[in-house]
């Protein structure tokens, strides 16, 4: 039975499967997996020889830590097609990063790749709460970016009408929600909110359209945000998880009816959580670096990619497989604040707390004398935009207030008027680095 036929009518047999079943699969696949990058990407072959490492050394699951990691800097390294395992006639998609922190990262797709693909985010569209015959507006960026797409591709394979929108053109994407009513919004969240700040700005109550259900990923998001995204639209928010290098989204789902954490698809790929300094390998339920290794991709196999996400690996629930605790930061993105360790998730939480600030806000990272400092931009909310100075400068106050007690960083707080923060159409851009170089 495939996972594109019983996607419309039910769940995939292995997302009920007992884990004795589903580390049977995983053992036979990764045998696979590893003998596959082995004999056909010389990369491998030879990061393999030099840890004194073959796949015939692979005999069950634990056996994967014995094997080096891969990082994006070895993508970049082997740039453009180095890593990929089939030959170029056999590749029916590349896709790339934008490059835009040093040479891009280029993921290959066999039409197999495509398939599986497909049938993964149709599985992780159901597990949403979407269903046959829905129409899905998908806001993803459509081109190199695996986003748009991937949700494309996985709509239509679970039989829903797509709606190819793309990001952008956010006063355009409101009048066609409510012309073609659409009833999933795949999209970030953190542009799902300057959509509904345009639904706000044309007047028209966001909880009044026809979305039930928004798919949102591409970048960490907090709790806060999700009840700011359900509340504003009426609508239950589920996360998607993904990465190029991985697949794309939908390595793992959040599941409606839990709505505890995305599920991760361990049929395709085989999760590590590891220690981000040491790289030893810890126990589920313990935070650190999450790791993949995918056991069924022809094109660009990957071994024991560092993803630079901080999580947990929690047991399963609604689903066989294991979920993903919210992802806590990245292991690269990490602030360094006169000592402290300073994620921009945290100061987004504190952030959204205060009932007067939206959700929308960016981080400069400033230099004052010998030492680094930290200014956060905001923006009132619009029921709050006739606030007296006096007025924003208590919020500001509470805010910093907070940031001091929680993070333990002192800041200075900026609360810009609404609209005064740039609107992002694909990730937002967080944090913003003025320092001298």
């Amino acid at each position: 039975m495939t996972t594109s036929k019983t996607a419309q009518t039910g769940l995939h047999p292995i997302e009920n499967a007992s884990r004795d079943e589903i580390t049977a699969l995983q053992t036979e696949r990764m045998a696979w997996s590893l003998r596959h990058a082995y004999d056909n990407v010389a990369h491998y072959r030879a990061k393999f020889d030099a840890a004194g490492v073959h796949p015939k050394d692979f005999k069950q699951l634990s056996d994967l830590a014995k094997f080096p990691f891969t990082t994006k800097q070895d993508l970049r390294d082997t740039y453009p097609f180095g890593m990929f395992a089939v030959p170029e006639d056999k590749v029916a998609r590349i896709h790339a990063s934008s490059g835009t922190t040093g040479k891009p990262t280029v993921v290959g797709y066999t039409q197999k790749d495509i398939d599986t693909w497909a049938d993964l985010m149709a599985r992780s569209i159901y597990a949403a709460g979407g269903r046959a015959g829905d129409k899905v507006h998908v806001s993803y960026g459509y081109g190199l970016f695996t986003g748009g797409l991937g949700a494309h591709y996985g709509a239509e394979r679970l039989g829903c009408a797509v709606i190819p929108f793309g990001g952008g053109q956010t006063e355009r994407q409101v009048q066609l929600m409510q012309d073609f009513k659409p009833a999933i919004i795949m999209v970030t969240p953190s542009y799902m909110l300057a959509i509904a700040d345009e639904f706000d700005r044309q007047g028209i109550d966001p909880r009044t359209c026809s979305l039930r259900i928004g798919i949102h990923g591409a970048e960490p998001w907090t709790h806060q945000m999700r009840e700011e995204i359900e509340r504003r639209f009426d609508i239950q928010a589920v996360d998607i998880y993904g990465l190029s290098e991985v697949m794309g989204p939908g390595v793992a789902q959040e599941c409606a009816e839990s709505k505890d954490g995305p599920v991760i698809w361990e049929d395709h790929f085989y999760p590590e959580i590891i220690d981000p300094k040491t790289g030893a390998v810890l126990p589920d339920g313990e935070e650190g670096e999450l790791v993949f290794t995918s056991m069924t991709k022809e094109a660009l196999p990957i071994v024991r990619y560092r993803t630079r996400d901080l999580t947990r690996l929690l047991p399963p629930t609604s689903r066989s497989m294991r979920r993903i605790a919210k992802i806590t930061g990245r292991s690269d993105d990490m602030l360094i604040i006169r000592g402290v360790n300073v994620f921009p998730s945290q100061v987004e939480e504190l952030i959204l707390k205060q009932p007067k600030l939206s959700p929308h806000y960016v981080l400069e990272v400033i230099r004052e004398g010998h030492l680094d400092a930290v200014r956060v931009n905001v923006e009132i909310k619009p029921e709050f935009a006739t606030a007296t100075a006096a007025e924003k400068e208590y919020v500001a106050h509470e805010l910093q207030h907070h940031i001091k007690s929680y993070i333990g960083i002192s800041t200075k707080v900026d609360i810009r008027p609404v609209g005064g923060i740039e609107r992002s159409v694909g990730k937002a851009k967080r944090v913003i680095d003025l320092r001298p170089k």
